[in-house]
């Protein structure tokens, strides 16, 4: 039986969550590991969740549906992976890299994409994207072709007199762990700010937000700009993960991952995507041990939450405890 302060506390609580977002994100990611069944599985949430974040702020939160954000990703594998195999570069200054390149592709396809609306977006943004899958699959010499580029060393950095492995992977996880928090600390001041709000302006009434005087192209190309950044710094550590970049890192089947993992955990909110990465993930590693046809047992899963759960697994739970009397 409830007690009539239960229902207060709980609101003070989601409250304080909501307030605290990026920290109470972390606590939970940094005892995630042991939730799970082995730390590679981890590693691979951690780092598609980023990816899916980096989706979210322009699909969720902006209103723009990008089936192409599978390029940034693997820009930003790509770039930091060359930068270490044939520049020798540390790992550190390689990610820099990796997020620049993302930003500057993100850059120019955005400025094409932008120039249209609705489906026509979308299919923009798949076929430059494929445009970029062909330029490095044909560019063997830096990129190793369909082999993919192969040889990413990652030796032990020190930083304020510690060192840090990344062939640990205890080590490997909670130094991605660390990228991911900026990411996410980035986001929520983002999310916080004005611009933030004009964001979602855009969102809901692109016409109205025009009306009210704000720049509507510039808004929706600083947020394709910032939101590939995003995704390539996912797939920089996910090359510092594999130490291989495979081609498919371009190919237009992780940006229907990316919508996937976005709409199964909740778009347009902040944990939602982590969610959406983490039942995607597992889901594949527990059903592909079971049947080859793993993909068809996603797939009636993600049906299911768009029938019943339109908001995602995290939207819902959220919106649920919200209504409670």
């Amino acid at each position: 039986m409830s007690t009539p302060g239960r229902p207060g506390a709980l609101r003070a609580a989601i409250e304080t969550v909501r307030t605290h977002r990026v920290a109470a994100v972390l606590v939970f990611l940094l005892f995630f590991p042991l939730l799970m069944p082995y730390q590679a599985l981890a590693i691979n949430i951690l780092v598609f969740g980023l990816f899916a974040v980096g989706f979210n702020l322009l699909f969720g939160y902006t209103g723009l549906l990008s089936f192409g954000h599978a390029a940034f990703l693997g820009v930003g594998s790509y770039a930091t992976g060359i930068a270490i195999v044939s520049g020798g570069w540390p790992w550190g200054p390689a990610v820099l890299l990796g997020i620049a390149a993302a930003a500057l592709a993100g850059l120019l396809i955005g400025w094409l994409a932008i120039r249209t609306r609705g489906i026509y977006f979308s299919m923009v943004t798949l076929a430059l994207a494929q445009i970029v899958y062909y330029a490095f699959y044909k560019a063997e010499r830096w990129t190793g072709g369909e082999n993919g580029l192969r040889g990413i060393q990652v030796p032990p950095a020190r930083v304020l007199g510690l060192t840090f492995d990344l062939l640990n992977p205890t080590t490997k996880y909670y130094v991605i762990l660390a990228f991911v928090a900026a990411a996410l600390w980035f986001v929520s001041r983002l999310l916080a700010s004005p611009f933030g709000a004009v964001m979602e302006a855009v969102r809901e009434n692109e016409q109205r937000a025009a009306a009210c005087g704000y720049d509507v192209a510039r808004t929706k190309l600083l947020v394709f700009v910032l939101s590939a950044a995003l995704c390539g710094l996912a797939g920089a550590l996910r090359a510092l993960h594999l130490s291989i970049v495979p081609i498919d890192s371009l190919h237009y089947l992780l940006s229907g991952q990316a919508v996937m993992m976005c709409l199964l955990g909740g778009m347009g909110t902040f944990f939602g995507p982590f969610v959406g990465a983490g039942v995607f993930l597992t889901l594949e590693d527990v059903v592909t041990n079971l049947t080859p046809h793993w993909m068809g047992v996603v797939g009636l899963v993600f049906m299911a939450c768009v029938l019943f759960l339109p908001a995602g697994i995290w939207g819902t739970l959220v919106q649920r405890l919200e209504r409670r009397p």
